[in-house]
């Protein structure tokens, strides 16, 4: 069994989270490795998911190692069958569930053009339907319970529109807002949050894994955070429940450059990613990715993009370019019409 190096950590004192119940899904990899680690080192206990079963079965052991007791349940989130077992192993196996964090999720880069239906569709139905099964599987757990947490990880691509990935981009979108209409409908129990966290380019195997109709390769532009980055979010997410959370000062901008100036950020991000399409390397082969099968290849938390890019970056700045372009035009229309109005 390949297990990924990890950092080690000094005995910690009782913590908060120390036998709590923890379902993670899209656990075999990336955030969804990272953020299973991140639990198990503050004695959480563990229901690990994904369709790939030798993955989930590596990131158990990561989590041994921690000391943590893991039950690992394949399982694809599109089936809402499976997640509703899921949610039934996970109390059958500890009692309750209090945390459920929706992780799980598939990207799709290229024109829509390119791009057939059932590509699209597949998309949707991983990064949104998959976490709204999640989410009607956990919830009357929580409603008996009286408590509960629940997490999604959508991405910066919830804050902002990303050109050459339409399909995905409605996808987190639509999540956000499905977010948002849950935590008003549980109002009346004030002890079940619902939360998401927002993260900007993470250096994850999801790159290698995912579904590419573009022509060119698609590499990750800086900066680029590593995934304990956002593990250690969805960890304070569970301590301390708060509605959005961006992970990582470009997510930050593009929520502001998008929330404040819509039409600039929205064409900024569209010229830097046909700038990118045009200048990248040459790719003529399609490939469907892990839209309809498992991932394959790399199955460990970080993708080594970090470690490449390291010591460049003049290519990346991507959000930062398209987030701040919006918030700084924003401040300045609005500094414009105010002289106007004087």
């Amino acid at each position: 069994m390949s297990i990924e190096k990890t950092e080690t950590r000094a005995a910690l004192p009782p913590h908060p989270l120390r036998g709590a119940v923890v379902v993670i899904t899209g656990a075999s990899s990336g955030i969804g490795r990272a953020t299973a680690r991140a639990f198990a080192g503050h004695g959480a206990r563990l229901v690990l998911t994904a369709r790939n079963g030798d993955g989930l079965r590596e990131t158990a052991g990561e989590c041994a190692m921690h000391g943590a007791h893991s039950l690992v349940v394949p399982a694809d989130v599109t089936d809402a069958e499976q997640m509703k077992e899921l949610a039934r192993k996970a109390v059958e196996a500890f009692g309750r569930i209090d945390v459920w964090i929706n992780n799980a999720g598939v990207g799709l880069f290229g024109p829509v053009l390119k791009a057939d239906m059932a590509a699209q569709r597949r998309v949707v139905e991983i990064d949104l339907l998959g976490a709204m099964n999640g989410a009607a599987a956990v919830l009357p757990q929580f409603v008996r319970q009286g408590r509960g947490i629940l997490i999604s990880n959508i991405s910066v691509g919830g804050f902002v529109p990303v050109p050459f990935a339409a399909a995905y981009t409605a996808a987190k979108f639509g999540l956000r807002g499905y977010m948002a209409a849950l935590r008003q409908e549980l109002v009346a129990h004030p002890r079940i949050h619902v939360g998401a966290v927002f993260p900007a380019v993470i250096d994850t195997p999801g790159f290698q894994h995912g579904a590419n109709v573009s022509g060119v390769e698609l590499r990750p532009a800086g900066p680029i955070f590593p995934p304990e980055k956002v593990a250690d979010a969805m960890v304070e997410m569970a301590l301390r429940p708060r509605a959005e959370r961006p992970v990582g000062w470009p997510s930050h901008l593009a929520k502001w450059g998008f929330g404040v100036a819509p039409r600039i950020t929205e064409w900024v991000a569209g010229a830097v990613l046909r700038r990118y399409v045009r200048k990248a390397r040459r790719m003529p082969e399609a490939r469907e990715g892990n839209l309809f099968e498992q991932s394959r290849g790399r199955i460990t938390a970080r993708g080594g993009w970090r470690r490449e890019r390291r010591g460049g970056g003049k290519r990346g700045w991507i959000w930062a370019g398209l987030a701040g372009a919006g918030v700084v035009l924003a401040v300045a229309g609005v500094g414009v019409a105010r002289r106007g109005r004087r």
